[in-house]
């Protein structure tokens, strides 16, 4: 252990311990007894005789009354944890915090979602902390909730230490959204070198490890397993396939006809227990390939042969792009309850694929921007060559022809390997066996091999080189056996403050610099032989450099061997084409070499058998995932599960020995050099120093650790997998560490800059709202425009201290004072920048994401943005990709399409933001898509049904929901306005004496007692607390205050029955107006203290007689006779307000009066000022509608009802209905806890209209709020709603994934499950053919929706426009199409004209119905050619004119599985989906349904079975309504 300087004399002291309920301090101690100890002070705290634990404590308070003197008490789990007892003497030394400082911390935290904003917020506040292991870090009130898993200090592990400005902490999530997919390719089904089948080795070997592994940690992920494989076709012409074959077939660089599938084996699942999940996998093997494989198959039509390919043949970053199409739209369906996402690729191969170069860009691009984790899992045999390894395709067959890969950093390589062993031998094969061959074959390889090896013999001849070469010795010394070193483990029960952890990193290189790479382009660097610096070439490691005969080394012979055995080994992935050369070193002094260079001049060749001697230029894409890994042991960047096989030591007495670098041993700390950094010293003695910064190493996450191939990622224990990454897996780090120099900003950059000064106009916008808010100070805006570029995945670039710029991790720590400037423009905060020196900024902060780099400069109340876009951006990808994917609960694999697309990140606009952010998101710069918000989407539903009562006591059947009784509907509008007023809008009403309300929808016998309003409490809120400090400023300044202010979320509300009785015989009676009334005289009467109207409290500026319109109709309706309807009420009302006797709350005299939630008060005296549109900005306010086909009179008939789709005379107002949801926008107050460090707001959007048989829908959107803390406000809402009758449900923003949507999920898609009309018909030629043709389609509708109500789903409108569709890429040319035409963007009011989306009433799914059954004639095939402005398709395609729907479409071709060559089916069903929202906060004890998978499943298979005429319940049910209809008519004659 290193010895610390001590500040002061190491003391005594007796150790005692205390519970957190005692104190919530880790340390208590008295100053008297140490009084050279001071607040925030450093204590290193151990046993004299036992120095090995020493436990490191901040002094944070004191505490004078201890029970005895020279004591010091303990929290007794910190006690626990690093072995101290009590009552035993420690030492007590104060050290600096310099020399205990952290390298790197890493938190882990779970079910909760931490926005890259958050974990900045969150790592300022731990600046000059001490943590220590599993320490607890709480912040936002508690809301957001750490613990610390791992520190690392100067190459070491510890157990505690001090967080200051260098220290870089890191954010693992253990509940994160992970794809996992199989690589269900030819291997799969090959042995492995322990018998074991390769599926086996990943599934019952792998998974079942790592399930365990999360188990053991506690993470619980949102997993989705996905089986993919390719699909071949022997065929030389698309003449040989059926007409129905080609929709989704597709052809390679090759010419090969492929098809690419995926079978989705289970999907957003979070299990406690996976065992159940790993049964399925193994059921699911023996037949995935023969479905695959004979998908096509029809009886008497002959199909190409169909063969699975291999490993690194599949569709490996095809797989990576489905998942990124689903990560990057995160913000769209925001769950509270996870953070991060990871793709896992498990693959029976070793980690090398042939990828197309273009697609390989747009992966690399699109990992990389969206910061997502990327982990490649091999269970193969690790080779002799460096991977992941990426082949690019290349049509070029000739001679000179090479080879181009690329390696890349963004991938995180596992090798899976068991820990089997063979009793005769402990070898350990690095490459797979050729498969066997039968002998005839064999006879004609051994004389093809003897004809060749005679040409090259040959051609050595000719050449003059030597053709003797010992083979087996050069073997015998490359397979040898190496010495494995085991590593231990640090002991639990033992934690050091700066200890090792005894886990020993044998080899690592010194940093070059910094890190960045691509493969095959002008970056990629190699030292060659032809240098001028002598013996570089001796650099390479013995297992790399081939040996040659001659006693001087041939580079040329050295060349031609390292080619043969490169062929030999790359020969089980890609066999290349006769005499291509595999091309390694460009620098190599070889004929072929040199013209393969000429062939591609500028472009530097990858040799994967000896990578290490190429270096790449740094750019801040290398270096996005850095700083998430420790430095090890010689102060590099590691990653752990990769180690030297061979010590250093071993591979130093290998390498060729020069007498000047074995002197510079002396000089290491550690007394020993290994030949990474022998190598680097070497270099930089030849090099300038400049360029070698600029350089870093080409394989590898970090791009500081060399490859060799004694760099094994497998032992003989099992690290050779990064557990850690796909346990608990890292977030994007908030730092990193490249900036362009000034040379590469001036001629590879754009540079603008625009100026904020917030404080000058921010404050006119706040005094234009109708409820007044505070404005951000100029420090707050600084911090918030961080926040904001944080958020958006930009990292704060942190520099060396001697460096001009300022340290990016630090907050800003003081507000600056503004000076007096104006500003002459009052609606813009943009003003001409006048050229400061940097230095002179109070505050800057740099930041980046890919090549944009954002300089952000606070220079009193100016804030100056500067922007660096690239003169040369990448040129957009739109990659069009067809596949066929089987999802859960299918009955077979589906046609479906996807767009893999790169974003252009310049194109955000950032001014828009910054000014958004400045207004305090005034209405003048609105959300848009574009800004890439967050939002979470509710619907509000019934409470509880007694249908779904019905089914969890034990009924066998589903359709057992009715309609909604009238007393059932008044409650649940009375709920929901309830609802509205207390906790969305937080108003409480001024009377104190409660009264009751009745329904404005109509009269139940308990009406009077259930549905009344109580009256809410004043607010009590906390002493000292922020808001109540700013409401008091803004009290005294405006003499308004903030709704919010003046309720507290916790408002309690009586439930007591007798005291509601007690208040109905009390209440004070009253005299009924007479019919002849007038407005006056029913004004004055709403006065009345006593029985006069209840009145609402909004804020301090608002009217004193506000009120709502439904509390008003209910007055009217009692009080007023011969009012008997709540139209007739809602006239009297229109009339006061058309004679001014009362008003809209706004203060706007033509706002018209609307039954609901809506704000009016009695015109008076007071004076109101402003427009409805900023009214509506500030309040929520909904209309409440009926209904359709309700009677509210007081005569409500008894008679059974018909069905609707029986009635002679339709109501077609029902349709149009389905036209209306607009929605409305309003300010919402995020933070309404106070738990925030900052000022946080966002948004509403809600539908205007409630009905109470319907769904209603309400969103809430932020981009500056803390992701806590809206799920503590939306989780309020949901307990507060179950108390007001309504059950809130989390719903995705695209239910049906449908791939005509934008940003549909590509693995996701309803289940069709059609409705056997045949079984209907009997004798009829068509099943309404008793009733008017043009009404057909209509009733036939109304069917549909029948069965759904009697299986309890509820209506929800949606918005009708959902985005521009998706263009549908083109086929292979020749064949009918199955898909609308897409390659020309068609209105999207074409393909949603109206969407008729129902949810059930637990939330567990959603179905829809299709507008129209329409059987579209096929039209006229037209030639489509790639879309204008971008690359011409790779095909020509035949396709058709689109149909009138895609929902028809893709029930009657896609979702109904295999069909005949004659076209479509015409098939009449729903689409249904699940709810993947729901999770485990959303399941409550009222709605025990709510994300019960058995129930799922039950009403799945149940609404299956009816739709299909099981037992003949369709009939039955048809039979009934058609003996209903007859017998009310018999009734009515």
């Amino acid at each position: 252990m290193s010895a610390r300087i001590s500040l002061g004399n190491t003391k005594l002291f007796k150790l005692i311990v205390h519970q957190r309920n005692f104190s919530g301090e880790d340390l208590i101690i008295n100053p008297k007894d140490f009084p050279t100890i001071k607040k925030g002070d450093i204590v290193e705290i151990f046993h004299p005789e036992e120095e090995s634990s020493r436990l490191l404590l901040q002094v944070t308070s004191f505490k004078e009354d201890l029970q005895s003197r020279e004591t010091i008490s303990i929290e007794q789990s910190i006690a626990s944890a690093f072995q101290l007892r009590t009552y035993a003497d420690v030492n007590v030394n104060i050290v600096s915090a310099e020399d205990v400082a952290l390298d790197s911390v890493e938190l882990t935290f779970k079910d909760q979602y931490l926005g890259r904003s958050d974990m900045w917020r969150l790592k300022n506040t731990m600046m000059n902390t001490c943590v220590y292991m599993n320490k607890k870090i709480e912040f936002c009130g508690g809301s957001i909730r750490c613990q610390v898993y791992e520190m690392w200090s100067s190459g070491e592990r510890v157990a505690c230490g001090v967080i200051n400005e260098d220290t870089k902490v890191v954010f693992r999530s253990s509940t994160s959204m992970v794809y996992l997919f199989l690589q269900m390719s030819s291997e799969m089904w090959e042995f492995d070198i322990h018998g074991d089948l390769y599926f086996e080795k990943a599934v019952n070997g792998f998974l079942t490890y790592l399930v365990h592994k999360w188990k053991k940690a506690g993470s619980n992920h949102e997993v989705t397993i996905v089986l993919f494989s390719r699909t071949f076709y022997k065929a030389n012409s698309l003449d040989e396939f059926p007409l129905y074959m080609r929709e989704c077939l597709q052809k390679d660089y090759k010419g090969r006809f492929y098809e690419d599938f995926y079978r989705v084996a289970i999907q957003n699942e979070r299990y406690d227990d996976w065992t159940s999940t790993i049964q399925f996998l193994r059921k699911l093997f023996p037949i995935y390939q023969q479905q695959v494989l004979e998908y096509h198959a029809r009886p008497g039509v002959v199909i190409p042969k169909a063969y699975n390919s291999t490993a690194s043949q599949g569709n490996f970053l095809e797989v990576l792009n489905m998942s990124l199409n689903v990560f990057e739209k995160h913000y769209l369906d925001r769950s509270f309850d996870r953070t991060g996402q990871l793709s896992i690729v498990v693959t029976p191969g070793v980690g090398v694929f042939e990828v197309d170069r273009e697609l390989t860009n747009v992966t690399k691009q699109r990992v990389i921007d969206n910061g997502v984790g990327s982990d490649l899992v091999c269970v193969g045999e690790q080779p002799l060559h460096a991977v992941p390894l990426l082949k690019f395709h290349t049509k070029d067959v000739s001679m000179n022809a090479v080879d181009d890969y690329s390696m890349p950093h963004w991938i995180n390589l596992s090798f899976y390997s068991t820990n089997k062993k063979v009793g005769y031998s402990e070898f350990i094969p690095r490459i797979k066996l050729p498969p066997m061959q039968n002998q005839a074959l064999s006879r004609r390889s051994s004389q093809s091999v003897a004809q060749t090896t005679t040409k090259v013999s040959t051609d050595e001849e000719q050449s003059g080189l030597p053709t003797l070469f010992d083979y087996d010795a050069y073997d015998a010394k490359i397979f040898q056996l190496p010495n494995m070193q085991t590593t231990g483990r640090f002991p639990n029960s033992k934690k050091v403050s700066t200890g090792t952890m005894n886990e020993p990193y044998l080899s690592y290189i010194h940093p070059l610099s910094n890190t960045t790479r691509k493969m095959s382009d002008p970056d990629v660097h190699h030292f060659q032989s032809t240098s001028p610096v002598p013996g570089l070439s001796r650099i390479r490691s013995s297992a790399i450099s081939i040996p040659s005969r001659s006693i001087e080394g041939s580079p040329n012979n050295s060349l031609q061997e390292s080619k043969t055995l490169a062929r030999t080994v790359l020969e089980n992935y890609s066999p290349p084409n006769q005499g291509r050369a595999i091309i390694g070193s460009v620098g190599s002094q070889n004929t072929m070499s040199q013209q393969a260079v000429k062939l591609r001049p500028g472009r530097a060749l990858i040799n994967p058998f000896d990578p290490s001697h190429v270096t790449i230029k740094l750019t801040s894409n290398r270096r996005r995932w850095t700083h998430i890994f420790p430095k090890g042991p010689t102060g590099v960047l590691i990653q752990q599960h990769h180690y030297q096989a061979v010590p250093t030591k071993s591979l130093n007495e290998r390498l060729d020995g020069d007498s000047d670098d074995k002197k510079t041993n002396e000089f290491t700390p550690r007394g020993s050099m290994s030949l990474e950094t022998r190598s680097l010293n070497f270099l930089n003695k030849h090099f300038v120093a400049q360029n070698v910064r600029n350089m870093t190493l080409l394989w590898g996450a970090t791009g500081e650790q060399e490859w060799t191939p004694a760099l094994t990622t497998a032992g003989k224990v099992i690290i050779g997998v990064d557990w850690k990454s796909l346990t608990i897996p890292a977030c994007l780090p908030v730092t990193t560490d490249y900036f362009p120099d000034k040379r590469s900003l001036t001629n590879d950059y754009f540079v603008s800059d625009y100026n904020l000064l917030p404080e000058d106009v921010n404050f006119g916008y706040a005094q234009q709202r109708a409820v007044f808010k505070k404005p951000l100070n100029t420090v707050e805006v600084y911090k918030e425009l961080i926040s904001q570029r944080l958020a958006q995945g930009f990292q704060l670039i942190v520099q060396p201290q001697n460096e001009s710029v300022a340290r990016t991790t630090r907050a800003p720590s003081t507000e600056a004072s503004a000076p007096g400037t104006q500003s002459t423009n009052t609606a813009s905060f943009v003003r001409s920048k006048s050229r400061n020196n940097d230095n002179d900024a109070d505050e800057e902060c740099l930041l980046s994401i890919g090549r944009l780099f954002h300089k952000i400069s606070l220079n009193g109340s100016t804030i100056t943005v500067t922007r660096y876009r690239p003169r040369h951006p990448y040129h957009p990808f739109n990659i069009h990709y067809r596949y066929r994917f089987h999802a859960p609960d299918h009955l077979t694999y589906e046609l479906s399409w996807v767009s893999f697309t790169s974003e252009k990140l310049e194109n955000y606009n950032w001014n828009y933001m910054d000014h958004y952010i400045c207004s305090r998101g005034d209405t003048d710069f609105a959300l848009s898509e574009t800004l890439k918000f967050w939002r979470f989407r509710v619907y509000l539903l019934p409470g509880s049904h007694s249908g779904t009562k019905k089914i969890q006591e034990g009924s066998s059947h589903f359709d057992v929901y009715q309609m909604q009784t009238l007393d059932e509907q008044a409650l649940l509008t009375d709920g929901f306005l309830r609802f509205v007023e207390s906790w969305l809008n937080k108003i409480k009403r001024r009377n104190t004496v409660k009264k009751t309300r009745a329904s404005v929808v109509g009269s139940s016998p308990f009406r009077e007692r259930l549905g009344s309003n109580r009256v809410l409490e004043r607010p009590r809120s906390r002493s000292g607390s922020k808001v109540m400090e700013r409401v008091k400023t803004e009290n005294a300044s405006s003499g308004r205050v903030s709704p919010a202010s003046e309720v507290s979320l916790e408002t309690t509300e009586s439930h007591n029955t007798s005291g509601e009785n007690n208040d109905e015989n009390t209440s004070v009676e009253f005299k009924r107006l007479s019919a002849s009334a007038s407005y006056q005289e029913i004004l004055e009467a709403m006065k009345n203290p006593n029985s006069g109207l209840i009145f609402l409290f909004l804020n301090q500026t608002s009217p004193p007689m506000t009120f709502s319109s439904a509390d008003a109709v209910h007055w009217l309706l009692t009080h007023v006779e011969g009012l008997n309807s709540k139209d007739a009420a809602a006239d009297v009302m229109q009339g006061m307000l058309k004679n001014e006797l009362i008003r809209h709350a706004s203060g706007s005299k033509t706002h018209p009066f609307i039954v609901g939630f809506y704000l009016y008060y009695i015109t008076g005296d007071e004076k109101v000022q402003g427009d409805a549109i900023s009214f509506e900005n500030e309040w929520i306010e909904v209309e409440v509608e009926r209904p359709l086909g309700w009677k509210f009179d007081n005569a409500v008939s008894q008679s059974t009802p018909i069905a609707s789709f029986l009635v002679e005379k339709l109501n077609h107002q029902d349709c149009e209905d389905w036209k209306r949801p607009n929605y409305k926008h309003t300010h919402l107050d995020i933070d309404v806890s106070n738990k925030s460090d900052r000022i946080e707001w966002g948004h509403a959007k809600y539908q205007p209209v409630f009905r109470a048989d319907r769904a209603y829908e309400f969103s809430v959107q932020w981009v500056a709020a803390t992701g806590t803390v809206v799920s503590d406000l939306v989780l309020g809402w949901a307990r507060k709603a179950q108390t007001c009758g309504l059950h809130m449900i989390p719903v995705p923003a695209d239910p049906f994934a449908l791939p005509y949507t934008e940003k549909s999920d590509p693995l996701r898609g309803p289940i069709f499950i059609p409705l056997d009309t045949e079984a209907l018909m009997g004798n009829k030629s068509h099943l309404f053919e008793n009733f008017a043709e043009d009404s057909w389609k209509q009733r036939l509708f109304l069917l549909q929706d029948t069965i759904a109500a009697r299986f309890g789903f509820v209506s929800c409108i949606l918005e009708t426009i959902l985005g521009q569709p998706q263009r549908q890429p083109p086929v292979l040319g020749g064949e009918p199409p199955s898909t609308p035409n897409m390659s020309t963007p068609i209105n999207s009011h074409q393909f949603n004209p109206f969407h008729r989306q129902y949810i059930h009433l637990t939330g567990n799914a959603f179905i829809m119905i299709p507008t129209q059954p329409c059987c579209q004639p096929k039209s006229k095939p037209i030639r489509i050619q790639g879309s204008q402005g971008s690359k011409p398709n790779r095909y020509d395609s035949l396709q058709e004119m689109p149909p009138s729907s895609p929902h028809e479409e893709y029930i009657t071709r896609h979702v109904s599985g295999k069909r005949d060559e004659c076209g479509p089916e015409t098939r009449i069903g729903f689409l249904w989906s699940w709810n993947h929202m729901i999770g485990r906060r959303w399941k409550t004890a009222s709605n025990p349904a709510t994300g019960d998978e058995k129930f799922q499943d039950r009403l799945l298979q149940d609404f299956q079975d009816f739709c299909s005429n099981e037992d003949n319940r369709l009939k039955a049910f048809w039979d009934k309504c058609w003996a209903e209809k007859e017998e009310r008519s018999d009734e009515d004659m």
